[in-house]
């Protein structure tokens, strides 16, 4: 087997199983979990029905590249959610449909590293694990970037030594951010590009979290739309990774997309005719209906707002938490070990949480994610509240 197979580590929620299997809950409490970003609002009924509604769709097989009509909606909703010039992203080179972020992160990786000495693929630090696994399976090192909260739980850049910047291959932005929520900035994208430039790396941004942002008229800034801005009108060495999971409460779709430098894309899609990972034609019919529609995915995000404005009413007067630029995660600081506070918590209140620690790596002695547990507010808006109400009993009681 491949050798470098060895080198993965546990997922954090095989880490999160093993913790709570040490104690063991009230039975006479319901357990609520805001440990996985799961969503759990309603899929929009007008894409159930148009899946349900193409199901004779199953006799055929998938295209790699994806029917046109998926590119075509795709391509528009970057041109219009991003303010991208006109026909400057287009469904036949610069767009491929994939099977969720996660899938296209690590697939992409195997197709764009260069198995060389010193190879790295930089990443955020706390981040999501499928950027180190990708980085080990395609041959490259991982190099993480700790976020702090001394500079917002975005990585200090300007303290990258150039020796790191001249191994990179990719650089994996995660905005915003899975598990801060941070968002990247303007300012911060444009100093990137010119470094990729300089360097000659890619950056691959995931933002899969990027229309779950609690300010309606300040919606985050993407990468596409920072080389729009910078009129990089090709998108040379940039692209992003977007899915209908969050946005469209539809995680059991599998479906989402990667866009950006045609060159790129190129050489993508060769690979995946290989890799054998189309999407069935009826997913992609639904996901069409889904990108076409903006209506719902205000609803969704009016329910986050309302659940993050009423959790952290219960919890602040208790917990160091903060409300995040965007997703649907509350990063708090926790008064004790973040894996002692998740197990304690689960042996006396049957919830869910997920250890900081378990999402990093120890960096120069530190684990950025240490003292910290993500909390995922995918309930229902009762659960959320009897959730918040449950951990606020259980600090008080510390």
């Amino acid at each position: 087997m491949n050798r470098d197979l060895a080198r993965l580590q546990p997922y954090p929620f095989e880490k999160l199983a093993e913790l709570k299997a040490q104690v063991t809950p009230p039975a006479n409490m319901p357990h609520i979990a805001f440990s996985i970003g799961e969503p759990k609002h309603t899929s929009p009924a007008f894409v159930v029905k148009t899946l349900t509604d193409n199901l004779n769709a199953l006799s055929n097989y998938p295209t790699t590249k994806g029917i046109p009509e998926i590119r075509e909606a795709i391509a528009h909703w970057c041109t219009a959610r991003f303010h991208l010039a006109a026909n400057t992203l287009t469904a036949d080179s610069h767009v491929l449909p994939v099977n969720g972020t996660r899938e296209a992160i690590f697939a992409f990786t195997q197709a764009a590293v260069e198995r060389k000495e010193g190879a790295l693929v930089i990443s955020p630090n706390p981040f999501y694990q499928i950027y180190e696994g990708a980085a080990y399976l395609s041959g490259a090192e991982p190099y993480y970037l700790s976020c702090l909260s001394e500079h917002g739980f975005i990585p200090d850049y300007d303290a990258v030594p150039a020796k790191v910047w001249e191994h990179c291959q990719i650089l994996f932005l995660c905005s915003p951010s899975n598990p801060t929520g941070a968002v990247t900035d303007f300012d911060t994208l444009k100093k990137l590009i010119a470094l990729a430039d300089k360097y000659d790396f890619i950056i691959a941004s995931d933002e899969c979290y990027s229309e779950i942002y609690l300010d309606e008229a300040h919606p985050p800034v993407g990468l596409l739309e920072a080389c729009a801005r910078l009129g990089r009108h090709d998108y040379d060495k940039c692209v992003v990774m977007h899915s209908l999971s969050k946005r469209s409460n539809l995680p059991g779709l599998r479906s989402g997309f990667i866009a950006g430098d045609a060159k790129l894309i190129g050489p993508f899609l060769e690979y995946r005719t290989y890799h054998g990972c189309s999407m069935p034609v009826q997913h992609q019919i639904a996901s069409v209906a889904a990108w076409q529609d903006e209506a719902h995915v205000k609803d969704n995000r009016d329910q986050y707002r309302e659940k993050f404005a009423r959790v952290i009413e219960i919890l602040a007067p208790v917990m160091d938490v903060q409300q995040p630029e965007a997703s649907f995660y509350l990063w708090a600081k926790t008064p004790i070990a973040d894996d002692l506070f998740a197990q304690k918590l689960f042996a006396e209140q049957n919830m869910t949480v997920l250890p900081g620690s378990y999402l990093s790596r120890e960096v120069d002695g530190c684990v950025p994610g240490a003292g910290y547990v993500r909390m995922a507010l995918v309930a229902t808006l009762e659960e959320c509240i009897e959730g918040a109400q449950r951990i606020r009993r259980f600090v008080e009681g510390l």
